[in-house]
């Protein structure tokens, strides 16, 4: 197999029929699986946290206190936003790492890149089974695995980037809609498969864990075990199957050169990321001030510290961020693929704050009705996931991603207010579990609608951007929109810590309108002068 492509026309029906389909179609299979296990390493902190809570892994803070004591109940709360913490820092890696990532395909080639994120993942899932094994693990190192666990998010920006130059523009919806999609899904594999593997010796010979005379917590390691022999398939298939096309890499290089620019660009990524966790984590500065930082160092980085051959090719891809219509469609795709990935990562948790421990004066009491959340949790990325597609055929099917977009926002303000509504409910009630239905079904109404609005929105970018810059803005809005991973839980967080979560929900539900509005004025309205 030929793996740098140098004849590459797609938009040539008679290339496409009897070449170019069957190559994109073989890349598209391989990529899909792969972003699906990026997915799942990336948001695993949602469900792992849950764990940790129920297994007693306080980092120190409640030792030598009295239990039921002031001291050891603030001590409790301290260690809870600590665990909405981890997901945060993992989101806020996964989010910054997609900005180099935005730009790697036309660097290194998508071959190149694929093989080398997928390989990377592995550093976190192993890193991660490691902490686990012990009680006693320190919450530096838990928040250093959560920082690698980035990579998988970072991979989102850079796979979707290459599958864009694969296919033609009347196959676009299709093909970046079921990539994310079926991508997204790893959230709902990861949230079924990680309970799953929990609770038996399924990695045993690697490793049990501190206190493995309980049978839970002696298998709480395979959360991140479980990964390991899948991601170094998915990397094999990516090195053997995939290509590097001319049309994403005017440059194509080798094998090595690619592997060795996409870790130089994951590296700075890295950097980025670290400063954003230190200052969050370490020095407890405000996320509102922490995101900018770490956005505007990212750039810095990508600007000045790479390689002339790099900066050269960055400084015409950075052409991007002088187009408004790059920020129009940044703002409203954070405001989909922002909230399907942050209410994922933060999800689980917040279930179990407002439905199992239910006494803001007793943090260790636990609801005896509670609902088994855990049985359903995985349905809400589930839906938003495998409805994603839908989003991008249908606005193909209607000629208009900008309506599909305009009909779900409405709905998804809807849901959220909803599900402010029933979380007021259930904190007002002396048996909260009776609202959990209601609850469970809004949310579930608003994954479905932030996945439509993935798919539609998506597919709207190569409409309003010309070949060479969809691909770059494709990844950058993905980026900005990925930092949802990092705001939703800390918000959550907060509120929850405040005893008013339902206030984290009127401000998204405020922004969703910020944004119908923004869609209907630049592309849904008949004198927009743009049609997508």
């Amino acid at each position: 197999m030929k793996v740098n492509i140098s004849d590459w026309n797609v938009e040539d029906s008679g290339f496409w029929a009897s070449t170019g389909k069957k190559i994109a179609n073989r890349n598209l299979i391989i990529s899909i699986p792969a972003l699906l296990l990026a997915f799942s390493v990336w948001i695993m902190w949602g469900v792992i946290i849950k764990y940790m809570k129920d297994f007693g892994y306080n980092f120190g803070m409640t030792d030598g206190l009295i239990p039921g004591s002031d001291a050891f109940n603030e001590a409790l709360n301290k260690v809870n936003g600590l665990y909405y913490t981890l997901p945060a820092i993992a989101g806020l890696a996964g989010a910054t790492l997609r900005l180099p990532n935005s730009f790697l395909i036309s660097l290194a080639g998508g071959r190149n890149v694929i093989f080398t994120s997928t390989l990377l993942l592995i550093i976190p899932a192993v890193g991660t089974s490691m902490a686990l094994a012990d009680l006693n693990t320190t919450y530096m190192m838990f928040a250093v695995m959560a920082l690698l666990s980035g990579f998988g998010g970072g991979n989102f920006a850079s796979s979707m980037s290459n599958i864009s130059f694969f296919f033609p523009k009347k196959n676009q919806g299709y093909a970046l809609g079921m990539n994310a999609g079926i991508g997204n899904l790893g959230v709902a594999v990861m949230q079924k498969t990680i309970p799953f593997v929990v609770g038996f010796a399924l990695f045993g010979a690697i490793g049990t864990s501190v206190g493995s005379g309980d049978a839970p917590l002696a298998g709480l390691q395979n959360a991140g075990w479980v990964w390991v022999p899948l991601l170094s398939l998915a990397a094999i298939a990516a090195f053997f199957g995939m290509n590097n096309v001319i049309t994403g890499t005017p440059k194509l290089p080798n094998t090595f050169q690619g592997v060795t620019k996409t870790l130089f660009m994951v590296f700075l990524g890295l950097v980025s990321a670290s400063v954003g966790a230190y200052l969050l984590v370490g020095l407890k500065v405000n996320m509102w001030i922490v995101l900018p930082i770490v956005i505007i160092l990212s750039v810095l980085l990508m600007k000045y510290a790479t390689p002339g051959e790099i900066k050269l090719n960055l400084k015409k891809q950075f052409s991007i961020l002088s187009d408004k219509h790059n920020w129009i469609m940044t703002i409203i795709y954070t405001m989909t693929f922002g909230s399907f990935i942050g209410f994922s990562a933060a999800f689980p948790k917040l279930c179990q704050d407002i439905f199992v421990y239910t006494n803001p004066a007793d943090p260790s009491f636990i609801n005896p009705n509670a609902p088994n959340f855990m049985l359903w949790v995985f349905l809400g990325p589930a839906l938003g996931a495998l409805i994603r597609p839908v989003g991008g055929i249908l606005s193909d099917k209607i000629n208009s991603g900008s309506r599909v977009t305009a009909f779900s926002t409405v709905f998804q303000i809807i849901a959220t207010l909803a599900v402010a509504f029933f979380v007021i409910k259930a904190r007002e009630a002396n048996s909260p579990e009776q609202y959990w239905w209601p609850f469970f079904i809004s949310f579930m109404v608003l994954f479905l609608t932030t996945g439509i609005g993935n798919g539609s929105t998506f597919r709207s970018i190569p409409y309003i951007f010309q070949k060479e810059q969809a691909g770059p803005v494709l990844g950058w809005t993905s980026a900005i929109a990925a930092y949802g991973a990092f705001v939703i839980p800390k918000v959550f967080g907060q509120q929850i810590s405040l005893g008013t979560p339902e206030k984290a929900l009127f401000g998204f539900a405020i922004y969703y309108v910020a944004c119908l509005v923004l869609n209907w004025y630049f592309y849904d309205r008949k004198k927009s002068g743009i049609q997508c």
